[in-house]
């Protein structure tokens, strides 16, 4: 049966294939504006899936307009802390990710940002387009090797595991920590413990009440001197005011970070921070993965309008 899908913004090319594929309607906003707020609310109630975007609020408001008709929200994301799955669960909706698609694509991010970070690599050019480079110097933009050094990483799923290949290909030692014992060799118990260890650090944890400022200005001093963060997780999992104080009093060496508490949002002392690598949210940019991940998500809505189970159903 033909359905009415709201498609929040415009896709990458293909990416609506599936929901064409099965003769559903597409609804859009016009010229790709971003739907506030209330028109979210108005056009939940007209129609029978949603596919949407990190940056869509699909709140308890949005989803009780769409009661009684909407069946499925469908996140173009891994993340879901947009959505109040609670209450949609409640109403009888699916929610619905993309996870899998942009593991190895998030990955490479998350590790060039360790390379560049470490290696003062903005820094470097920064200088060299303003015309502040007079050449070659023996004490130039000294970063911090990266092969044969500890790298740390929180959250050992898919990207965190993906991210400890890449790793192993510099030489690194790679030590990790979870809730749990992964049972492999490198786990790390103590979060402590591992920041003290390493050398270089890459986030890799969703959002949720006890990841929230997981980094604080604590944590960061335990850190080496030398050590290097990266954040390609969810932006409030790292404390930016403290961040950006760490790296101006030489607590910690540089940091790589693609996400933030308030995107598109930058704390100000942040984007002034020394030894800062600063990205716009890049981690799954490729033409590749974008259209992978838009094409799941409507997968995932194809599936619930046809009256079984998106393949990656999130529940409460």
């Amino acid at each position: 049966m033909k359905a009415r899908v709201l498609v929040t913004r415009r896709l990458p090319d293909g990416g609506t294939e599936p929901l064409t594929a099965a003769g559903h309607e597409i609804v859009t906003p016009e010229d790709d504006q971003a739907l506030t707020h209330a028109q979210l609310c108005g056009a939940a109630a007209e129609v029978d899936a949603i596919v949407c975007l990190l940056t869509d609020r699909v709140d308890d408001a949005v989803i009780s307009a769409g009661a009684g008709r909407l069946r499925v929200i469908a996140n173009v994301a891994v993340g879901y802390d947009n959505i109040d799955v609670a209450a949609a669960t409640a109403a009888g909706i699916a929610v619905c990710n993309t996870p899998g698609v942009l593991d190895e694509t998030t990955a490479d991010l998350a590790f060039l940002l360790v390379l560049a970070a470490s290696r003062l690599v903005s820094t470097a050019e920064s200088d060299l387009r303003a015309g502040r480079w007079e050449g070659w110097g023996i004490n130039q933009y000294l970063g911090r090797d990266v092969h044969g050094a500890t790298l740390g990483v929180v959250g050992y799923g898919r990207i965190g595991q993906a991210v400890a290949r890449r790793a192993a290909g510099f030489g690194m030692q790679v030590l990790h920590h979870t809730r749990h014992d992964t049972g492999v060799p490198g786990w790390i118990a103590d979060l402590d413990a591992l920041l003290a260890e390493s050398d270089a650090v890459s986030l890799h944890v969703p959002l949720a009440d006890d990841t929230r400022h997981l980094i604080d200005a604590r944590r960061l001093t335990l850190m080496k001197p030398t050590a290097v963060l990266v954040n390609t997780a969810r932006g409030p999992v790292v404390d930016e005011a403290a961040l950006a104080q760490a790296l101006e009093g030489g607590q910690i060496f540089a940091a790589g970070i693609d996400v933030y508490e308030r995107e598109p949002e930058v704390h100000p002392s942040l984007l002034t921070a020394p030894r800062a690598v600063l990205l716009p949210h890049v981690g799954s940019a490729s033409q590749q993965t974008r259209t992978r991940m838009a094409q799941l998500a409507c997968d995932g809505a194809v599936a619930v309008l046809a009256g079984g189970q998106p393949p990656n159903l999130v529940t409460a």
